[in-house]
């Protein structure tokens, strides 16, 4: 099996073993999470010790870890494992961990030099997570303070790649085609103005199934909008149709289930929230329908409470979401807005550090021993 970044897998290679930091930008489909690290567990400057990866959602670092030791004709646990909140699959003999955000935090905390580590990787660093800069950032003063000799590489599909290549010293940056099949777009704004997003959603599910062949991935913005669309698909869906939620509070085995091929002669309807924007590919899959809203959490400072606001998508994660049709086969996005309300989006959503409560923040940065936030390496400080 061959993918389009393993075009660029000499270059990598040969980069780090020349500088110690890298961007590597690649599409949605390139194959970037799957195929990078391991390229580089035979390198020389590795000298034995492991490779960390950052992958910022528990079911995409378990789906990854799976995948690639798939490639390798092992188990997970074996030569590739990962480490997730209360789920972990390592042994004595793995040399690549792929982990959460809060997991490479602890690895920090413990013992800055990480000195069983020979490269930290960001995966799918365009999320931009509070927990994703905070383990950048410390990983940055590690590698100047106590590991010049420690390798960091950033990967993203959309953020700006000469950015983060200025805040990782002038890195080189190294690019990548994508793959993915040809995705066509179709508007479906609703005909009210105010009509609930889960019945018109439904309404448009329920229509594709009748007119198109393959399985879809709607994407809802939380568990309440999946929970009341699965209340009106349930008795609607023809008898071949399997019907399976997907978002971060189910239990591994559920969401291995929702990413899972289905059984023979049957397709499936995954109803998600953004934790299959990116990483993941469902099998299957050809037809996606967007509600185009997102659900984020937002720092109030006038009360100092922390809440969820739902909102309406960025550029990015739009597109993130319609390639998620075209990863198998030719398909087809029905983006439930209009052609105008599509050329307002935003380009990017907003950096979490801009937004979120950062209280954990100053008590992580507390913990490192930094008194001055401003003293690490950002690519948007955190408010004062």
């Amino acid at each position: 099996m061959r993918f389009p970044v393993d075009d660029i897998l000499d270059a990598v290679r040969a980069s780090l073993a020349q500088r110690t930091n890298l961007v590597v930008q690649a599409p949605p489909g390139a194959g970037k999470t799957t195929r990078l690290a391991p390229a580089l567990l035979d390198a020389p400057w590795l000298a034995g010790r492991k490779i960390v990866m950052l992958e910022p959602r528990r079911i995409a670092a378990r789906a990854a870890a799976r995948f690639m030791a798939e490639l390798r004709g092992e188990a997970v646990g074996e030569t590739i494992g990962y480490r997730v909140r209360m789920d972990s699959k390592v042994g004595p003999r793995t040399r690549l961990e792929v982990v959460t955000e809060g997991v490479l935090t602890r690895l920090l905390q413990e013992d800055p030099s990480l000195a069983d580590y020979g490269a930290v990787l960001f995966d799918e660093y365009h999320e931009r997570s509070l927990q994703a800069d905070l383990g950048l950032a410390l990983a940055l003063e590690a590698q100047g303070s106590l590991r010049p000799d420690l390798r960091i590489v950033v990967m993203s599909a959309t953020l700006d790649g000469a950015a983060v290549a200025k805040l990782l010293g002038d890195a080189p940056l190294i690019s990548s085609e994508g793959r993915a099949f040809p995705v066509e777009t179709r508007y479906a704004a609703p005909l009210e103005r105010n009509a609930r997003i889960e019945g018109h959603l439904a309404s448009v599910v329920l229509r594709v199934l009748r007119e198109e062949a393959g399985s879809v991935l709607a994407f809802l913005p939380g568990q309440a909008e999946i929970r009341r669309v699965a209340d009106l698909l349930a008795s609607q869906l023809p008898r071949d149709v399997d019907l399976v939620p997907l978002f971060g509070e189910l239990e591994p085995a559920q969401q291995d289930a929702a990413i899972l091929p289905s059984a023979p002669g049957r397709r499936k309807v995954v109803l998600a929230t953004s934790i299959a924007e990116t990483s993941l590919t469902i099998e299957g899959v050809r037809i996606v329908v967007d509600s185009g809203l997102s659900r984020i959490p937002r720092f109030d400072l006038n009360s100092g409470m922390g809440h969820l606001e739902t909102v309406r998508v960025a550029r990015s994660a739009a597109d993130q979401r319609r390639g998620r049709a075209g990863r198998t086969a030719p398909g087809i996005c029905y983006r439930l807005w209009s052609e105008g309300e599509d050329a307002r989006l935003v380009a990017f959503p907003t950096p979490e550090i801009l937004e979120a409560d950062l209280a954990p923040l100053a008590l992580e940065l507390a913990a490192w021993g930094a008194r001055d936030a401003t003293a690490l390496a950002w690519l948007d400080p955190p408010r004062a």
